[in-house]
């Protein structure tokens, strides 16, 4: 259940990244409701992923998500760079967290 935590946690990161975005483009209530509730989520949620795996661990798995997910929603839906060596780095971000997933 503490992965489980930890993956939410990290999507939860994302949805806050995409709220920074939409308050920069358009301040309303609604964008400052995700940016604040995306990212409490995803400190609760990281909080509670803790209780069961090691900081360090959780920490960098939880950063990586959120490196991975913002790199893409900006690429898919902000009309980011999809050069390929940078698909290349996320790919190493995601096994970098694999790895760590496999360590803990």
């Amino acid at each position: 259940m503490t992965w489980v935590s930890l993956i939410f946690a990290g999507l939860f990161e994302v949805v806050g990244v995409m709220g920074i975005s939409q308050v920069n483009q358009r301040p309303s209530l609604r964008s400052w409701a995700v940016l604040l509730g995306g990212f409490s989520l995803s400190f609760i949620l990281l909080s509670v992923a803790m209780n069961g795996i090691p900081m360090g661990t959780a920490y960098a798995v939880w950063t990586g998500i959120g490196t991975v997910g913002s790199a893409l929603v900006g690429m898919l839906f902000y009309g980011e760079p999809k050069d390929a060596l940078r698909l290349v780095f996320i790919g190493l971000v995601i096994v970098s967290v694999a790895g760590l997933k496999l360590l803990a």
